[in-house]
C-alpha cells in the first residue's frame, strides 16, 4: 500500500507529537516531517518528499504567517494543503483558500483530520477547479481599477518586459507610458512594477503581510 505522506506545520511541539502519534496509527498515512516555524517548512518544501502539508494558521505572535508559508511552500512545489487552525474568523478561512489551500479544519475536530487528508489526496478535482476560479476571479478583482490601455501595460510588465520595450510594442511615448506606469502602481498601491506583479500573483496576500508587519520595501 502506497502511503500518504505528510508533513506537519506547527508551533507547538506536544501538537506534533499529538498529531504524529494520532495519524501514524492509521495505515495509509505516515508522518514524514514536522516544522515549528515558516522557515524550517520551506526548507523541507525544497529538500522533502511529501504530499499533503498539514498547516497551522497561526505559526507566531506576529499574525497568521501560515497561510503566507503556505503560499509561498506552493510556488516551490505541488501539495495539498489542509489549514488547521482554532480560528473560526471569516475573513481567515476566505484568505486560507486564496493561498492555495484545498481543505480548513478547526483543531477541535482532528478526529476528522484522516479523512479529510484522503479526500483532498485521493479527489482533489472539485477542489482545484473552485480554487483556479476563485483565482481568475481574485485577479480581476485587483485588475478592475485598471483602464484596457493600463491594463495592457501591466500585462506587458507581469511578462518581463522592460519599459523601452513596451515603448518599442504599444507605440508609446516615454512620457506616455511613464504616466501610465505611476497611475498602475497608485491604483494598486504600491512602489514598483515587480511589486505590482507580486501582490496580483499573490492575490494581494503578500502586500497585506507586509502592511501587518509593518514592513516597507525600497522603490526599485
Amino acid at each position: 500500500m502506497n502511503r500518504i505522506r505528510l508533513l506537519l506545520v506547527e508551533d507547538d511541539p506536544d501538537w506534533i507529537k499529538a498529531m504524529s502519534a494520532f495519524l501514524n496509527r492509521e495505515e495509509d498515512l505516515l508522518i514524514v516531517g514536522a516544522a515549528t516555524n515558516a522557515e524550517e517548512a520551506l526548507q523541507l518544501a525544497r529538500t522533502l518528499d511529501f504530499d499533503v502539508v498539514l498547516m497551522d494558521v497561526h505559526l507566531s505572535e506576529t499574525g497568521r504567517d501560515g497561510i503566507y508559508a503556505a503560499m509561498e511552500m506552493l510556488e516551490i512545489r505541488p501539495m495539498r494543503v489542509v489549514m488547521l487552525t482554532s480560528d473560526t474568523d471569516e475573513k481567515t478561512m476566505t484568505d486560507a483558500f486564496t493561498a492555495g489551500a484545498v481543505q480548513y479544519l478547526e483543531k477541535s475536530r482532528y478526529r476528522e483530520l484522516p479523512h479529510a487528508i484522503r479526500g483532498v489526496y485521493h479527489h482533489p478535482g472539485a477542489m482545484e477547479a473552485l480554487l483556479k476560479e476563485f483565482a481568475r476571479l481574485k485577479r480581476e478583482e485587483q485588475l478592475k481599477p485598471l483602464t484596457p490601455a493600463e491594463r495592457e501595460v501591466y500585462e506587458m510588465i507581469e511578462r518581463g518586459y522592460t519599459h523601452p520595450q513596451i515603448e518599442k510594442r504599444l507605440y508609446k511615448a516615454e512620457s506616455t507610458l511613464k504616466n501610465q506606469v505611476n497611475k498602475i502602481l497608485k491604483k494598486l498601491q504600491v512602489r514598483s512594477g515587480k511589486e505590482a506583479v507580486d501582490k496580483v500573483r499573490r492575490k494581494g496576500l503578500a502586500a497585506d503581510r507586509h502592511e501587518k508587519r509593518g514592513e516597507t520595501r525600497n522603490d526599485e
